[in-house]
């Protein structure tokens, strides 16, 4: 390996994601601004923030999926062009043309294609590393039915499925909640754990602020600039949801206040 690149794995006492400065603009309007941002390991961070706040530019500005006006980010280290084999991203179902015709087993192989190469096809071990990814997601035994004859929930879990295939060490997440049933609900929360408990770090654009405190243990509060960024416990609170949702989050913030003083 050349003496400028190395694994992720020699850089733990490093921070998994760091972000400087990172802004976006539209038509010279702001969609982040001078975000800065640093998450240690083995967390799960919910991104929250009304609509319009930048929460899936934040993201996908950090994915180089659209472009920077300025900034860096650096995964253990290592921009996103060196980092990318290590790097998961579950995009918004919405955003996916579920008509192409495929089967979920080939959808979940994608993962694998970063360390495949594009012009080498998937063998056995592919598959079975793939059917290993949708037992946990429960969807086994759909492994041969088209995309486009799941539920929006199947579908969701189809694409979880092919990130944790990648075995990433830095996953993305992009509202995985989003009008899912309780099922789907229930395993996308139970796979976060388990990532967690392994070491690897996520970040979730989440809208439900009632679950922020069951199911992360980091939150970063944003509205086009970070308002605040921390382990829930310190970070989730009336002052800082006040000054990111402005006055609708009153309901809010007696379950702020009775997560703070642990009531």
């Amino acid at each position: 390996m050349p003496d400028n690149e190395h694994s992720p794995h020699d850089d733990m006492d490093k921070k998994a994601l760091v972000i400087d400065d990172l802004t976006v603009a539209y038509d010279s309007k702001p969609a982040i601004w001078d975000v800065d941002l640093e998450l240690p390991e083995g967390v799960l961070m919910a991104i929250v923030g009304p609509n319009g706040a930048g929460k899936s530019t934040l993201i996908k500005a950090a994915l180089k999926l659209i472009p920077r006006s300025a900034g860096t980010v650096r995964f253990y280290g290592l921009p996103y062009e060196k980092a990318r084999s290590f790097v998961g991203y579950v995009p918004q179902r919405g955003s996916v043309d579920w008509d192409f015709p495929t089967t979920v087993i080939d959808v979940v192989m994608m993962g694998l294609y970063g360390r495949l190469g594009w012009f080498r096809r998937p063998g056995r071990r592919e598959r079975e590393l793939g059917m290993y990814a949708l037992e946990q997601v429960e969807l086994a035994d759909f492994a041969g039915r088209q995309i486009s004859q799941l539920s929006g929930g199947q579908q969701q879990r189809t694409f979880l499925a092919r990130a944790l295939v990648q075995d990433a060490r830095v996953y993305f997440m992009d509202e995985p909640f989003a009008a899912v049933d309780a099922v789907t609900e229930r395993a996308i929360v139970a796979i976060l754990r388990e990532l967690r408990a392994r070491g690897k770090t996520v970040v979730v654009v989440h809208h439900d602020l009632q679950t922020v405190a069951e199911y992360f243990d980091w939150v970063t509060l944003l509205n086009v600039e970070i308002v605040a960024s921390g382990p829930v416990a310190t970070t989730f609170t009336p002052d800082n949801l006040r000054q990111t949702y402005g006055g609708r989050v009153s309901f809010l913030q007696d379950g702020a206040a009775a997560l703070a003083t642990g009531d």
